[in-house]
């Protein structure tokens, strides 16, 4: 229970998650105000990781629900077991069959029929999906619905009955009402915007990169291994792989991902050589592998201080790679040198032969 932002803090870094005042303060209305929490950021950043460490605070269960494209209203609320349904046909097909005796038409067995067809379309054949246990839950969870913004916009807009009412509508059922309100998170990793109905009935929250001081105690806790020096070492490169113009900058999993294996590796401290051997656990495309080898000299500068303090603050160093070297094209040169001397004499009137008019 979330008694207090200070507390919120507190019982989120007991589950190893380090988070500033504003986090905190969205987690802790959510949790009064029973209304859903929509993060939105880069991928990485601890979204995800969010869900998972307040429903271990709160004492509750998961529920995730992950988005992709396709994802309908059956895949996220309900099914029906059809392959149960037909297998309880089979083995009633006597009871069914005198069901319809005496009947003398086909409109009597059809009416007949209408009489027990609930029987087969009850809560005993339904297949609940994420939604639809979060609601029906006779206890609260925390139910997590991961990259909405992967699913299409119809799906969004079904979303809609769920975060305003906390009730879903199932045709053969009615609709169902909470037992009990979820703690509901949903992240974004805005590669599309999402609607604006949708965020009115969601408290916001953007996570982006931690600040370098965050990081490194981010690492530090998380990677509790990693000597001192060579944790620095890693925040500070990992600042100025973020400062290039890269299509994916290294998230914070990365990063830890990074510095538990410079731990297996039983690195001392991070060489150039050692920076350019694991570079692949952070960049991932081809265009940022070549974008960091023309710009290697620059983001291995902070490893030349290896005596440096592990608290030394990584903001003060350069964040702005150096500008490449404007490569002389002779053959451009060359063509703007005979454009130019065709302009001058073009607008000479006289004779340029050197022979007097």
């Amino acid at each position: 229970m979330f008694a207090s932002i200070e507390q919120t803090i507190a019982q989120l870094r007991e589950q190893q998650y380090l988070c500033d005042r504003k986090l905190a303060t969205v987690a802790f209305l959510a949790l009064q105000m029973q209304k859903p929490i929509l993060i939105e950021g880069p991928a990485g950043v601890g979204k995800t990781e969010l869900a998972k460490v307040v429903a271990a605070a709160l004492g509750r269960s998961l529920i995730r629900l992950q988005c992709y494209g396709g994802l309908d209203e059956a895949r996220a609320l309900y099914e029906w077991e059809y392959g149960k349904q037909l297998l309880y046909t089979q083995i009633l097909r006597d009871k069914i069959g005198r069901l319809f005796e005496g009947t003398e038409d086909l409109h009597a067995a059809v009416e007949q029929l209408h009489l027990h067809e609930d029987v087969f379309f009850s809560e005993h054949f339904v297949v609940r999906r994420p939604i639809l246990q979060a609601i029906d839950s006779p206890t609260p969870v925390v139910l997590l619905i991961d990259e909405l913004d992967r699913a299409e916009e119809q799906f969004e807009a079904f979303l809609l009955e769920v975060l305003s009412d906390f009730q879903v509508t199932v045709p053969e059922l009615g609709t169902v009402k909470a037992k009990t309100i979820p703690y509901v998170i949903i992240t974004s990793n805005n590669t599309r915007d999402l609607s604006d109905a949708l965020k009115r009935r969601c408290l916001h929250l953007f996570i982006g990169y931690p600040d370098e001081q965050r990081e490194l105690e981010i690492v530090r806790m998380k990677v509790p291994a990693l000597q001192e020096t060579l944790a620095a070492q890693v925040v500070a490169v990992i600042r100025r792989l973020r400062a290039l113009d890269l299509r994916k900058a290294p998230s914070i999993s990365e990063t830890l991902d990074w510095a538990q294996a410079l731990v297996l590796l039983n690195a001392e401290t991070l060489t150039p050589a050692l920076l350019e051997e694991t570079l692949h656990l952070l960049i991932k495309y081809e265009r940022d592998a070549q974008q960091v080898n023309d710009q290697l000299t620059w983001i291995a500068e902070p490893l030349q201080s290896r005596e440096a303090p592990a608290t030394a603050p990584v903001a003060e160093l350069p964040l702005r790679p150096p500008p490449k070297p404007v490569e002389t094209d002779a053959s451009a040169l060359e063509q703007r040198r005979q454009e130019h001397s065709a302009q001058y004499f073009t607008s000479y009137r006289g004779r340029t032969d050197g022979r007097a008019s």
